[in-house]
């Protein structure tokens, strides 16, 4: 019996930052089980964290500010998933359209367009998320069989 067995197979993506990181577990059909924001000096212990409590197929790191430090702390533990850098490219923006999709803005705060709302908190958690649908739904193409 595996210590996952009825679990359903995740990835973990991780955005990493200067002094935050953020991180996003989805199962492989894009259910999000959950997303959260970490200081940087846990980055590490997150993962292994995460790794161990569920069948990881895939640990995604962001491929810009603070990607080859990550990958380079990452590599150093021996983690049973691989670990992919995944494109970051215009995450920041696409989090915060997706955070205000989730939690969408109320009282007089509805009335601002939303390209002009900040969210009240750090939102790298919904980057790591949107960089995982990316590469889950990049996956999922057919282009993606005929490499």
């Amino acid at each position: 019996m595996t210590r996952h067995q009825g679990r359903p197979p995740v990835i973990l993506a991780v955005d990493p930052g200067r002094h935050k990181c953020g991180f996003a577990v989805l199962t492989l059909d894009g259910a999000v089980e959950g997303l959260w924001v970490a200081p940087r000096t846990e980055l590490a212990q997150e993962v292994c964290r995460v790794v161990g409590e569920l069948p990881v197929q895939a640990v995604l790191v962001g491929d810009r500010t603070g990607s080859k430090q990550a990958l380079a702390e990452l590599g150093s533990h021996d983690l049973p998933a691989p670990i992919r850098t995944a494109p970051e490219h215009e995450t920041t923006l696409r989090a915060r359209e997706r955070y205000f999709r989730d939690n969408p803005p109320r009282g007089w705060r509805r009335l601002i367009p939303r390209g002009m709302l900040l969210p009240p908190r750090p939102v790298d958690d919904y980057a790591a998320l949107v960089m995982a649908e990316d590469w889950l739904a990049a996956r999922r193409s057919p282009r993606a069989d005929a490499h």
